[in-house]
């Protein structure tokens, strides 16, 4: 076994390794969670990786953005993230779309690859919706990202259906807009700390730390890893 996925197999088999070689994934929002999320797919071993964004890095992003530091400021988040993945793993095959999801230009991210899991990390409620219900039009697994911000409880992240949330005001809203569409479940990552609600004079009073999204990137990582290795919940 190469020494790249030497730890790695130790976990997973040999059997685990060589399916994550031939796994697809697409991060959709490559931010404080997408960015550690793409991170911990790509260090698992996983083939193939498509990285779905339109910012660009700013200073403001370095307090909890894997691939956000002083060099990259001012580079694309997809072209940022890319070079880390070929750093880290050079076999892996990195493809960025450097566009904002609407419900007229999802289709078109699955008319090259089909992939194997989909990673929802967008923010915005109309990019989400028009991924989420992309996915589930041709029927491939999605977890969705619910709210990081306005939180400092890192510990109080878990995976369920969206639909069982309670106290996060994205999940509220993504719940009625899938309803209006007859999507009845979704896999979501949400925490049950209530966000603080903050007086702030910036243009959208979000707040946000270090170690939040990561903890949320890193715990849809290991579910997709899980799965894409055959190893289920364990």
């Amino acid at each position: 076994m190469d020494d790249f996925y030497s730890r790695t197999g130790i976990l997973t088999g040999e059997n685990g390794i060589d399916r994550l070689k031939k796994s697809s994934v697409m991060i959709c929002g490559i931010g404080g969670v997408g960015s550690y999320a793409a991170e911990a797919v790509a260090r698992a071993g996983v083939g193939r990786i498509k990285l779905v964004d339109c910012d660009i890095i700013s200073v403001s992003n370095i307090n909890r953005q894997i691939h956000a530091d002083h060099n990259t400021v001012g580079k694309l988040k997809t072209a940022a993230m890319g070079e880390r993945i070929k750093n880290i793993n050079p076999a892996c095959e990195v493809e960025t779309k450097d566009i904002f999801i609407t419900q007229l230009n999802a289709q078109n991210l699955f008319m090259v690859l089909k992939f194997d899991y989909i990673i929802d990390a967008m923010d915005n409620v109309t990019a989400k919706i028009a991924i989420i219900t992309e996915a589930f039009f041709h029927g491939v697994p999605i977890i969705s990202a619910m709210g990081a911000a306005n939180r400092l409880r890192s510990d109080m992240f878990e995976i369920t259906d969206v639909f069982k949330t309670d106290r996060c005001p994205l999940a509220k809203v993504m719940r009625k807009e899938l309803k209006k569409r007859g999507i009845t479940g979704l896999l979501c990552c949400y925490s049950r700390e209530t966000p603080m609600k903050i007086k702030s004079a910036g243009k959208n009073g979000l707040g946000s730390v270090s170690f939040v999204p990561a903890a949320a990137g890193l715990l849809i990582a290991g579910h997709v890893v899980r799965e894409l290795a055959g190893l289920g919940l364990r």
